[in-house]
């Protein structure tokens, strides 16, 4: 976990952050109950949960999805390498984490253009000995610039697990999310899998809450409809049970009912074959 505070707003400025306008990074940071953040970006938090209170609760399932999937990969697919875009701010089970603690051996590089992110990346690189963590300042729409990068830390011949939660949302139509999708999938080798999810459109307060989130923020989110999601994994065999609500994807046991209205988000897990 990471447990340095936030920067002061002098040293925030010096580093490039904006402070005068929410960044997502941060907001999620808020939702999820973190100490990263500003004032903007909990009254941005704020606005969100007026409209949509359940809000919050969406945000801890997907943070809970992406450990079941991470847990999959490692333990039930053999996946020992892992791309992670749009990192977000660490948390408590970063994806190094899940993965180094089934299989020590696992090299995570993780991806984010947030520079909070950047400046909190030491809670990132906490790798096993036998493993390694790498973290590269990149935007999800430079798919090159990333896969460039990355194949310094990973092996591009070996299957990699391809995580992208929350991420693919925060590209429009306009900026082509399946060219991205497409670019990044057939950089993968055969037995690669994609883990896959994103916020939908299927509930008119949730879309008046981002609509009024986009008004203010650094940066929009996009919600669509679960077939749209799903379309950004063409070409992969989907993993059972298929694409779902994150919250229904593989879940523990023991875990809580989720709600309709937690359960505004669908993943999923696609093989390459």
């Amino acid at each position: 976990m990471c447990h340095a505070s936030i920067m002061t707003d002098r040293e925030a400025r010096g580093s490039g952050l904006q402070t005068d306008r929410p960044h997502s990074a941060r907001v999620w940071d808020y939702l999820l109950g973190g100490k990263n953040h500003y004032p903007v970006d909990s009254q941005a938090g704020d606005l969100i949960l007026q409209n949509f209170p359940e809000f919050a609760a969406v945000a801890r399932v997907q943070r809970r999805f992406l450990v079941r999937a991470v847990r999959f990969l490692a333990r039930d697919a053999g996946i020992r390498q892992f791309l992670d875009i749009g990192t977000g701010l660490p948390t408590a089970n970063n994806t190094h984490e899940v993965a180094q603690g089934i299989a020590p051996e696992s090299k995570i590089v993780y991806v984010d253009n947030d520079p909070i992110v950047l400046a909190h990346a030491d809670a990132l690189l906490r790798s096993t000995p036998e493993g390694k963590c790498a973290y590269l300042d990149a935007d999800v729409r430079d798919p090159r610039k990333i896969l460039t990068q990355a194949a310094r830390t990973l092996d591009f011949d070996r299957p990699v697990g391809l995580m992208l939660l929350n991420i693919m949302g925060q590209v429009s139509d306009e900026e082509e999310p399946e060219r991205i999708m497409a670019e990044l999938i057939d950089a993968l080798p055969p037995g690669s899998h994609v883990v896959l999810s994103d916020g939908t459109a299927t509930d008119e307060r949730l879309e008046a809450a981002v609509e009024a989130y986009n008004a203010q923020s650094v940066n929009t989110y996009h919600l669509r409809s679960p077939e749209h999601i799903g379309s950004f994994l063409q070409g992969l065999r989907l993993v059972e049970p298929g694409l779902v609500r994150s919250a229904d994807w593989r879940p523990d046991p023991d875990s809580a009912a989720v709600t309709h209205e937690q359960g505004h988000a669908v993943g999923a897990v696609g093989l390459k074959e």
